[in-house]
């Protein structure tokens, strides 16, 4: 019986890392405590990172609390500004590609091929922006929302 609330553990977070990856804008995707990261790496950015809040347990299913960040590193020009509102870096280039990654794991939660295969989305997400959270020079979005999968945990006889 163990095993198959572990693989609904398994399931849920391997299908949002394959859609993730599916992303041109997601280079890679880790899992767990976001210190756990190697946050200077230049090389894994645009960065998603999957992390598992809470489970509950309503009636016949599994309720995954989930936040995902999706992130990548802010590059200043040395041009001189021209533009006050852009600025002088992919700051807003960023935000936008890493929103719309957001925008598409969601979609696909709520009525694409996750939310077909039984992987949907309850209540409404949302979705916070940072632009100064970790040591290096990055800036995207921390969606946080609830997964619900079947629990086909057979109580018969118990």
């Amino acid at each position: 019986m163990a095993n198959q609330a572990t693989r609904g553990f398994y399931q849920i977070t391997d299908q949002i890392k394959t859609q993730l990856l599916s992303d041109p804008n997601v280079n890679t995707v880790t899992f767990g405590n976001i210190s756990d990261v190697d946050l200077n790496k230049q090389t894994i950015y645009p960065l998603s990172h999957i992390m598992v809040n809470s489970v509950s347990f309503p009636e016949k299913v599994m309720n995954f609390n989930i936040s995902v960040i999706t992130m990548d590193i802010v590059n200043d020009s040395k041009e001189e500004i021209t533009d006050v509102f852009i600025g002088n870096s992919n700051l807003q280039d960023i935000i936008n590609t890493q929103l719309e990654v957001q925008n598409s794991l969601l979609m696909d939660l709520k009525r694409g091929d996750l939310y077909t295969a039984s992987y949907q989305l309850s209540g409404q997400p949302s979705c916070e922006i940072f632009t100064d959270r970790f040591e290096n020079d990055v800036a995207g979005w921390v969606s946080t929302f609830d997964v619900q999968i079947m629990n086909d945990i057979d109580t018969d006889g118990v």
